[in-house]
This record gives structure tokens, C-alpha cells and sequence, in this order.
């Protein structure tokens, strides 16, 4: 079969420079300042003398409709007055007059606006009525920054549209900020400091380009390094999901580092109020931003103290710091520091150690810190360095120094940069003191060494980057595959919530939340309903003792809070005081109405068993969010938990329980056998999956689950549903893309085989390396337009970003051909349909085994590609295609792609819009 490739194959483009839709604002050539005024300390006036005295290689022009010239420059009435193409507008008029002239804008073709002006949804109803006639006069058209903002700065371009007093320096680091007065103060350290930036932006109110956009463009900008965010709301449920999106599509090549306020109830209150915004429980806020591998910090200097880090050394593999110093008390605040944010001392290993003791003196600590002492010269330093880099059992090092009367900084600093980097291992300093340490301090930073004037701050450096790494390896790792998860009854789970829904109630009982658990493969305790004292005597005797009854309610959920629960029943006269005793209390406690009887279970005893608490409720601003952590009557108490998003895979099911202190205890404590955390893994992987696909969920608790060296089951479980009437519309969506079943499709090629086509999962990787390496070179060539490497096809680092797909911006599907005859499941082709940020188009790719090709898989692959462009609401897809690759061709104008080609080029265009 043939094959084709994307203009721009996002699996291994690296310099990512294709067109991008906020071009226009951070690159125009000609820019428009509606409302530029001479008037002395206006806005207008400001802002027009930023553009027009820094140069960014363009023309800039008033408009105002009251003069002839500003500032010397000739004005014009209106945008349609101006003699040349504008990309960028920038408004400093009136609230009220900006929907009438960003539609003036649109009618004039300007692709770009930056509203500065200020009066919008922060101001109530009304000003959220001028966003709506603002977004209804842009349709689509022109990308918006703001309103309520200071502006945008691309200071490698000369760029300034800002109403700032002064121009960034140019650098590698882009900063974004939801408050303008937040990036006035930050310039002014900025030029201070002699730190540069590769984009200054004052995001506003975000009506239209959000976090995901920037983050998209400034991900793809190979002149920024990393990107620093001060958030003080997500924004709403859409805005949370482009930014997630974007976020972890761009965290694994620049560092993204957040700072966000709101920590504090107060804090979130004041937020919201000063940006018009909802502030989402902070705890999510955590868990989404480990989920896509952004670094969050609490202080502004942390920002860019982080990002020099990040750029300067390689993440650490672990938690283990050695610390090396010429003094005690350092040492101990480093140390204090390091252990209360994570961290872990690293023992000295053996070697290490009796190398140490060969060269340092009789007195030094002999164990980590590894305290040179006070009168330790340049060489020392050195030496202890480089043999401590080499210890296996640490992950970084941090060196400190206390001037002393008799300490050489400059000359350590000096002896220090040979080893400055160290493969795998992230390599700090603290010079501490003033003048007399500055010298020391400018040659690391020059060698590449971060300096920090405290030792307990480089050690929570050293923390933030290993929760950074971290996070970032859960993006990567290749999750372990559940069978089970692929055969779990949908069909069951959405009839029970069904009848559910039909009767009117929105909480489930506990029979039929049982019955839902099962339907996703979650074992649960046999349940059965009785009515009377005599039904519950004879349910018993068919359960077996001894026995457990639970209150039977339509309308209680807490059922222990009323006296609905007896355990470990072992006779029929058990049973019945039992009954009488739930009907007595829970009439008594809240009344008659709400006992309709009890539910009958076997008693279960695994031996040596843990209680956990699996759960997910709504968070307002993104969906559906898991709960896992210590279960049973005190969890309210111990509130030893982990929050997460669904939807999981196994890896991610196992970040979740380590972030908890009962997972050490999961492990094996005290002689107890460790519990098969693999399985409670994958049953973590199908409860997202429930929580994800059921919508109408909106709380669900299973507590207790027990678990154990023997297994897991579901002891009790409560699901409460929406309200009937809320519309499909309405429900809550997941803030990150659940697994799209309704792509998975069966179909037989041209000679009888039957395959499956379904989109591509992360466990997919072994699948896809085996996959690549049956592929002719020939097959190779015409998909990648070049030769490319086995080694190169099947690198991790590459698979990573093919299989682990963010649905929402690309659906990659594989043909598989079903295991038979004892051997293993094969991936036979791939197609993929990749969307350009920004825009309503993608392209499209296809890539079918040669033993497979010319039996009609890739038309099948193409066709269900352009089927789900028109799902997903696309309007075009596109993609290049070799001139001498006749047979692809041949399928696209099959199905109805116009192909072009311009003499003497060595590809043709294949184009089809929806």
C-alpha cells in the first residue's frame, strides 16, 4: 500500500516552524493603534510611542477618526482608510465602540487585534454582553488578545504594543501573565536584572486566544526556551482543556513553570473577583498540572530561578541529594529543606566513602553532608565533587560555601567548572554571602551552574525539579496493557443508569451500584434485597455465615451515619435483631420513609486486608476528577488521599497511589505480603474508565475496597447520578479526552482477513516497534520522503509522541490484526489526522505493512480518517504525497481529494474540503 506524510510529520519535526495563527500578533508587518491620542499620559499616546521607538520592521498607523496626525505620524478616520494590509489592531478606545471596530477590522481583512481597553466581563452582565458582540463580529476570522490587558511584547523583534514603560531585553524565556500590573513590576526587575524574553504577553480576559493557544505558538517558537505563566484562574472548562492539551504536548521538550495564587480560600475569592473568573479547588489545580507535566512554584523568583535551572542542567532521575559543604549549620538547613519538600539524603555508598576518606581530612563528617570543613582550598572542593558526581546512590549534587576566613570562593568557583556537568545528575551551588563571594558565583552561573544565596533554597531547587521530572516521566513511560479494559459492558453500565434515571431517582442503590462496578470489571461482594426480617433470615442462609446487612434506601447514603450497617452476623437470630435494629434507628434517626429494607452480603475476610477509597466527583472547571487513598469510616480524618483526572493508564493509576501514604503499607510492612499492586493498578485504569464514559455520573464512591495479598473487592459502593432533566449538553466533560470508542471499527480485507480499526493507546508502543520493523525501505522512503532509521522509527522518545495521543488534537488509528493460531496480536497500519492549532484544518498520513498493501486497507484507513475530520467538525484535510507515489494518490482522488502539482516539483498536494 502506499503511503503519504503530513506537511509537517509532528512525531519528529523538532524545529516546528510551520505557519502559525498568532503570527499576525507577535510578528506583523504593519500594525494599527485605534485610539492613539498626543493626549499627555493616555494610553494611546503610550502605546504608539512603544511601536513607533522600538523598530520591529513594519509600519504603524493611528487611527483616529478627531486628527490629522499623532505624534507627528499621519492619522486616518477608520481601519478601511488605511492605505496598506494591517495584521495587528490595537484598541484603546471605549468599551462600548470596540464590537463596531473589531468588526470593521474583520471587513477590512486584519488577522490580528490586541483590545486594551478595559469594561468587559469583569464589570458584570453587561460587559459580558460586549464579549459575546465582539466574538459575534470576529466569526472566526481574527484571533483576539484580551480585552483588559497591557499588551503583547516580542522583544527579539522589536516589538512593543504594550502601554509599558520600556522595552524587555531580548532572551529566551516567554512570559505570560493575567495581570498587567504583575508585568509591569516583572519588566521592571527584568531590565534590572539583565533577564531577556522571547515574549512578554499580558493575557487579559483571555476572550478569545487562551493558554492552549499561547502555549501552542510559543511551544512551536525555537527562540523560546521555556515558558513561565502567572495564572490567577484556569479559565473556564474549555479553556482547562486547551491548556492541558497544549501543555502536555510542549512540556516534554521546554519546561512550562506556573506560578498561581489562590492557595488560600481569601486568595481564590480575590481572583476571581479581579479577573471575572471561577477559581477551581486548588488540590485539582495540583493534580492536573503533574498530570501534564507542568511545574508549579509559589514565589515569582522561583519563576525564573526555576527556568535557569531547568535550562542549565539535566533533571534529576530521583530524589537522592548529596551535599557537600564547608560547614555544619548550612548543611542542616539544606538538609531540613530538602526532606520537608520530598527529598531524600543519599547515603555515601561504600567506595564513595573510602574514597573520601583517603584524601579529606580525620575530622570531616563521614557521611552526607559530606562536610569538608572551613578550611577546605579550592582542590578539596574539586576532589570531593568529583567523587561524590560519580555515587550511584545519589541524583544530584549540591555544593555549598560559607566564606571563611581562609576559603578561596573565586578559585573554587574556578576548580568547580570541569564539573559542572554530570551525566544524569543536575549539579548546584550555594555561594553564600555578598560581595566577597560574587566573582565565585558569576564564573558557575557562566559555566552553567545555578547559584543560589541560601542552601535551603538550592535544595528546593533540587525538589521542584524532581517533582518536574517526575511528572514528566508519567508522560513517557509505557503503561503495562489490561485485556480486561478493552471488554468491559457499556452496554450493561448505561442500562442500569437508564432505569435508574427513568424511575425518577438520581442516587443509585447499593445492589444496582454494585451491578455497574461489575459491568466494568471491579469485583464486588454479592448484594441481595430483603424487605422483611424473615427475607433477610432466609437470604442469609443462602449467602452463608456469617453475614452482613446494610440499610436499603433510595434516598440515604451514608448509611453508618444512621445506624445502617451490622457486621459479622453468624446466626438467623443475629439477622433478625439486625433488621429490627436498622428499621428502628434509621426511622428514629430520619425517618420511616426512608427504609424500604436491607440489603443481604457475605461477611469477607481477606486475611491482613487494607481499606482504600476509590471516588471521582465534578470539579467545575475540570470534570470528572479520581480520588484513591485510605479508606474506611475515618477517611474524612486521615484525608490520606491523591487526586487525579481521568482518564488513567496504568502507569498513571500508579502515580496516583504513590502520592499517598498508605501505598508504602501496599507494599509489604511488617511481615504482611505486598498486595498485587499490577492488578489494583488496572483496576484503578477501568473505574476511570466508568467514571469517563457514564456521564451522568456525578459522584461515585466505592469505600471500603479491600484489598489484599488475595485480591480486591468492593465492599460498598454509592453512585449518585444528575438530575433527569439536565440536558446531554449540559453534563460535564472530562478536561482531557477519554479513549474514542465510537472510531473502533471491524472490517475484512480484499482476501477474507478480518481486522480491527481502532484508535492507538499507549500500551500500543511494543506493538508499533515491531511494527516498523517489518516495513520494506522502499515503504519507509515514500511515507517519510527519506530513508528513515529502524533505530530512529522505533526510539522511545519518538513512539512516545505516536502513541500516547492527545485525541483531541490528533486521532491516530491502527488496523490490528487479531491474535490466532497462539501467536500475538500485529499492528499492520497506521493513519493518522493531525490538526493545525489555531485552525479548522489537518493533515493526514497513512503507513500500511508491505505484505498487507493492495488489499484495500489503506482506502478503509482514509476513508474513516476523512469520516472523523467531518465528526470533529474539520473543514479541510491535507497532505503531500511523493510524485512517483502513484498508489496513494490513486486513493485520495478515490475519495474525493483534488491533487495539484507544480511543474518540476517532487510532490503533489492532495487536498479535500468537508
Amino acid at each position: 500500500m502506499a503511503d503519504s506524510v503530513p506537511t509537517t510529520d509532528r512525531a519528529h519535526d523538532v524545529l516546528r516552524q510551520e505557519p502559525q495563527s498568532l503570527d499576525p500578533i507577535f510578528r506583523p508587518r504593519n500594525v494599527a493603534v485605534i485610539g492613539a491620542t498626543e493626549n499627555t499620559g493616555a494610553v494611546g499616546r503610550t502605546l504608539l510611542w512603544n511601536l513607533i521607538s522600538n523598530p520591529f520592521g513594519g509600519t504603524v498607523f493611528p487611527v483616529n477618526p478627531k486628527r490629522q496626525s499623532v505624534l507627528g505620524i499621519k492619522a486616518y478616520p477608520s481601519i478601511a482608510a488605511v492605505p496598506a494590509k494591517v495584521d495587528l489592531a490595537v484598541l484603546v478606545t471605549p468599551a462600548a465602540s470596540v464590537p463596531g471596530l473589531i468588526g470593521e477590522c474583520v471587513d477590512a481583512g486584519v488577522p490580528g487585534a490586541i483590545i486594551i481597553s478595559a469594561g468587559f466581563k469583569e464589570m458584570g452582565a453587561p460587559g459580558v454582553q460586549l464579549e459575546q458582540q465582539i466574538m459575534d463580529r470576529a466569526r472566526g476570522k481574527m484571533r483576539i488578545i484580551g480585552p483588559n490587558c497591557l499588551g503583547v511584547m516580542n522583544p527579539i523583534g522589536g516589538l512593543n504594543a504594550t502601554f509599558a514603560k520600556g522595552q524587555a531585553r531580548p532572551g529566551k524565556v516567554a512570559f505570560i501573565s493575567q495581570s498587567g500590573a504583575l508585568c509591569t513590576a516583572v519588566l521592571d526587575w527584568s531590565l534590572k536584572e539583565q533577564v531577556g524574553f522571547s515574549a512578554f504577553v499580558s493575557v487579559g480576559s483571555m476572550l478569545d486566544v487562551g493558554w492552549g493557544d499561547l502555549i501552542d505558538h510559543l511551544g512551536n517558537d525555537p527562540k523560546t526556551s521555556s515558558i513561565l505563566i502567572y495564572m490567577e484562574s484556569i479559565g473556564d472548562p474549555r479553556d482547562a482543556r486547551s491548556f492541558l492539551s497544549a501543555a502536555r504536548e510542549v512540556a516534554l521538550t521546554k519546561p512550562i513553570i506556573v506560578i498561581k495564587p489562590g492557595r488560600s480560600e481569601a486568595a481564590a475569592k480575590a481572583a476571581a473577583s479581579h479577573t471575572g473568573s471561577l477559581t477551581g479547588s486548588d488540590e485539582v489545580l495540583d493534580a492536573a498540572f503533574r498530570r501534564v507535566g507542568v511545574l508549579r512554584v509559589n514565589d515569582i523568583a522561583d519563576l525564573f530561578s526555576m527556568a535557569e535551572t531547568l535550562a542549565k542542567q539535566p533533571r534529576p532521575r530521583g530524589n537522592r541529594l548529596c551535599i557537600v559543604t564547608n560547614a555544619g549549620g548550612p548543611g542542616v538547613l539544606a538538609t531540613d529543606a530538602l526532606v520537608a519538600n520530598g527529598g531524600e539524603l543519599a547515603p555515601l555508598s561504600p567506595e564513595i566513602l573510602g574514597e573520601l576518606n583517603g584524601f579529606l581530612p580525620a575530622a570531616w563528617s563521614r557521611n552526607n553532608p559530606v562536610d569538608v570543613l572551613g578550611d577546605a582550598g579550592a582542590d578539596r572542593y574539586a576532589k570531593a565533587l568529583e567523587i561524590c558526581a560519580k555515587d550511584p546512590n545519589n541524583d544530584g549534587v549540591l555544593v555549598i560555601l560559607t566564606p571563611q576566613d581562609m576559603t578561596e570562593s573565586t578559585q573554587t568557583a574556578e576548580a568547580l567548572r570541569k564539573h559542572a556537568h554530570v551525566e544524569g545528575k543536575p549539579v548546584l551551588a550555594s555561594w553564600m554571602g555578598g560581595v566577597e563571594v560574587e566573582a565565585g558565583k558569576a564564573i558557575l552561573n557562566r559555566a552553567g551552574v545555578p547559584t543560589f544565596e541560601y542552601p535551603d533554597t538550592a535544595a528546593r531547587a533540587f525538589c521542584s525539579m524532581v517533582r518536574y521530572a517526575y511528572a514528566l516521566r508519567a508522560l513517557y513511560e509505557t503503561p503495562s496493557t489490561d485485556e480486561r479494559a478493552l471488554n468491559v459492558d457499556r452496554e450493561k453500565a448505561s442500562a442500569l443508569i437508564s432505569g435508574v434515571r427513568a424511575s425518577g431517582r438520581t442516587l443509585m442503590d447499593e445492589r444496582e451500584s454494585k451491578q455497574l462496578m461489575a459491568a466494568y470489571g471491579i469485583p464486588t461482594v454479592p448484594t441481595a434485597v430483603a424487605t422483611s426480617a424473615d427475607e433477610a433470615v432466609a437470604t442469609a442462609r443462602q449467602v452463608g455465615y456469617p453475614a452482613v446487612l446494610k440499610l436499603y434506601s433510595a434516598t440515604i447514603t451514608h448509611k453508618t451515619d444512621v445506624g445502617g450497617v451490622k457486621l459479622d452476623l453468624r446466626d438467623d437470630d443475629a439477622v433478625r435483631r439486625a433488621f429490627t435494629e436498622i428499621e428502628e434507628s434509621v426511622s428514629r434517626r430520619a425517618g420511616a420513609q426512608h427504609f424500604q429494607g436491607v440489603t443481604v452480603q457475605p461477611m469477607i475476610a481477606l486475611k491482613d486486608a487494607y481499606e482504600i477509597i476509590l471516588g471521582s466527583s465534578i470539579d467545575p472547571q475540570f470534570g470528572p476528577v479520581l480520588l484513591f487513598g485510605a479508606g474506611g469510616q475515618l477517611v474524612e480524618i486521615f484525608k490520606d488521599r491523591s487526586l487525579g483526572l481521568p482518564p488513567l493508564n496504568a502507569t498513571l493509576a500508579r502515580r496516583m497511589m504513590e502520592q499517598t501514604k498508605i501505598y508504602r503499607a501496599l507494599r509489604g510492612v511488617r511481615g504482611r505480603k505486598p498486595v498485587d499492586l499490577t492488578a489494583l493498578e488496572h483496576l484503578l485504569v477501568r473505574f476511570s474508565q466508568l467514571v469517563i464514559e457514564q456521564r451522568w455520573i456525578s459522584e461515585i464512591d466505592i469505600n471500603p475496597l479491600a484489598v489484599s495479598a488475595e485480591g480486591a473487592i468492593a465492599l460498598d459502593a454509592r453512585v449518585v447520578l444528575h438530575p433527569p432533566d439536565t440536558p446531554e449538553s449540559a453534563l460535564p466533560r472530562s478536561a482531557i479526552r477519554e479513549y474514542p470508542t465510537q472510531y473502533v471499527t471491524e472490517l475484512k480485507s480484499k482476501d477474507g482477513q478480518a481486522f480491527t480499526i481502532r484508535p492507538i493507546r499507549p500500551e500500543d508502543e511494543p506493538l508499533m516497534v515491531e511494527f516498523h520493523q517489518k516495513l520494506s525501505e522502499r515503504t519507509v522512503r515514500l511515507r517519510y520522503f527519506y530513508p528513515m532509521q529502524l533505530d530512529l522509527r522505533t526510539a522511545h522518545e519518538r513512539l512516545t509522541r505516536v502513541c500516547f495521543a492527545d485525541y483531541d488534537r490528533e486521532m491516530a488509528l491502527v488496523v490490528e490484526r487479531p491474535a490466532a493460531g497462539g501467536g500475538s496480536r500485529q499492528i499492520i497500519g497506521v493513519g493518522r489526522l493531525s490538526k493545525l492549532p489555531g485552525t479548522r484544518d489537518a493533515e493526514f498520513a497513512l503507513l500500511i505493512s508491505d505484505e498487507h498493501q493492495r488489499q484495500g486497507l489503506g482506502s478503509r484507513l482514509l476513508g474513516l480518517l476523512v469520516q472523523i475530520g467531518r465528526d470533529e467538525g474539520l473543514s479541510r484535510i491535507s497532505a503531500d504525497i511523493l510524485a512517483e507515489n502513484v498508489e496513494m494518490q490513486r486513493v485520495a482522488q478515490k475519495l474525493g481529494f483534488r491533487l495539484t502539482r507544480e511543474i518540476g516539483d517532487s510532490t503533489a498536494r492532495a487536498e479535500l474540503t468537508l
